[in-house]
């Protein structure tokens, strides 16, 4: 088994370091944030990610994996050293890369022995040579080392899972053999391992959550059109992702994606294009629709509410996504922003995430369950498809309520049922009654 150094202990550096120890190596994961790192060493996690508190704590009373804030102590020896720093989008929309720096310059005074220094984090295409002239800089030809790149493909929410259980390995190098040596790592895993030149590497991240992202907005875009024609997107979706040449995957319309990496790695996929002389429109554009998305619903609110000051919201979720207490980038905290600046007052439940929310929104009510943050409302959004909200008593919440109306951003319920309980019920490109009623009137005359 190997010695294994990750710097960082976010997301990324926190579940690579985790999984790694459970494989059988001796893992110490370095963060130059002293209070985190002094919670870690006692066991609790600062993130909520399903499975990955077990794993620490049980890794931890193995002595597979510690916590450290000193590059002495977890550099020298280590076979691998993992660069899991954050690379958070610049004015530009570029990626920041300043803590990726810091750590090679810091990675680099204490490097002792033949090492492999891994770029984890979602750095821009080059990021791998700039790491490596860093190294050099700092110690010339003293030190043997070579730099790899291996994108990570982490889903929040089910991180410990996608690690454990990959579609497939990503490496970039160099020199071949030490790609080749980090795959070792991964010998238990049955999946395709890919192994290219450090830039292709760095690409296929970007070009990964580019397309998945892009394949949200269109059928947000297909949602939209189908909202003013009286289509069901729901449908048309199904009927696309039956064709293999498209298939199923991430074709749900809804009021957008959110989270740390796509709008961030769009952006500066984005802006890697624009610099270097090409025209990225079609990036431009996705961002531009998820943004739509998010403002889609308040201009719903106000075509049937009318005014929005001093009407009462309530919104169902907070992080961007469920299983996850991320509110980074998350739809709701933006339409949340949007309805206060209308005048709304907001009531809010997430069933993990109010306190990371209520860092960014400090001024609504967080309510201690689903009906309490019903009571009084004058409409409800559903922002994140919580499992606990598909089992909402609407009998029990419609008496609750000041006015029945319910905006699904997630298209998670029946509309007719709603309906049956009085509720004036709008999903996501699912058109209306009336449009569809209408639509097929019209075909009938010309049949």
């Amino acid at each position: 088994m190997s010695s294994i150094c990750i710097v960082g202990t976010g997301y990324v550096g926190l579940v690579t370091g985790a999984c790694f120890a459970d494989l059988g190596n001796d893992v110490i994961c370095l963060d130059i944030d002293e209070a985190k790192v002094e919670s870690l060493n006692k066991g609790v996690i600062p993130i909520f990610e399903p499975g990955l508190e077990d794993l620490v704590i049980r890794n931890q009373a193995a002595g597979r994996l510690s916590f450290t804030i000193s590059y002495a102590e977890g550099i020298p020896g280590a076979d691998f050293v993992f660069i899991a720093v954050d690379t958070p989008p610049g004015p530009a929309g570029e990626a920041n890369l300043s803590s990726v720096e810091a750590a090679a310059a810091m990675i680099a005074e204490e490097l002792d022995g033949r090492t492999i220094v891994v770029d984890k984090s979602t750095v821009p295409v080059g990021t791998g040579d700039l790491v490596a002239d860093l190294i050099t800089r700092h110690r010339g030809d003293e030190v043997d080392f070579h730099v790899v790149s291996n994108p990570e493909f982490l889903r929040e929410g089910s991180a410990v899972s996608d690690f454990l259980n990959p579609d497939r390995i990503v490496l970039g190098s160099q020199d071949r053999q030490s790609a080749e040596d980090v795959t070792l790592l991964y010998r238990s895993f049955d999946c395709p391992i890919i192994i290219t030149d450090l830039r292709t590497a760095e690409m296929i991240k970007y070009a990964s959550n580019a397309f998945l992202a892009t394949r949200i907005s269109f059928i947000n875009e297909i949602a939209s059109m189908c909202d003013q024609l009286g289509a069901d997107v729901t449908e048309v979706a199904r009927g696309m992702g039956l064709d293999d040449r498209i298939g199923v995957g991430f074709l749900s319309a809804g009021i957008g994606w959110g989270g740390s990496c796509f709008r961030k790695d769009v952006l500066a996929l984005e802006h890697m294009a624009a610099v270097n002389g090409c025209h990225p429109q079609l990036l431009r554009a996705v961002v531009e629709i998820n943004r739509d998305m998010r403002r889609s619903v308040v201009r719903r609110l106000r075509d049937e509410l009318g005014e929005l000051r001093g009407r009462v919201i309530t919104v169902l979720g907070l992080s961007f996504k469920p299983n996850t207490d991320d509110v980074r980038d998350a739809p709701a905290i933006e339409i949340i922003r949007l309805l206060v600046n209308e005048g709304a007052e907001v009531q809010a439940f997430d069933p993990v995430a109010a306190e990371r929310a209520r860092e960014e929104l400090p001024g609504i009510y967080y309510a201690g369950d689903v009906y309490d943050a019903i009571k009084g409302a004058d409409a409800v959004v559903l922002a994140t498809e919580w499992n606990e909200f598909r089992e909402i008593d609407w009998k029990r919440a419609g008496r609750l309520m000041r006015n029945r109306l319910m905006i699904d951003g997630r298209n998670v319920y029946d509309g007719d049922d709603l309906r049956a309980h009085g509720f004036t019920y709008q999903g996501v490109g699912r058109g209306t009654p009336n449009r569809r009623e209408a639509g097929a009137a019209v075909s009938l005359e010309h049949g």
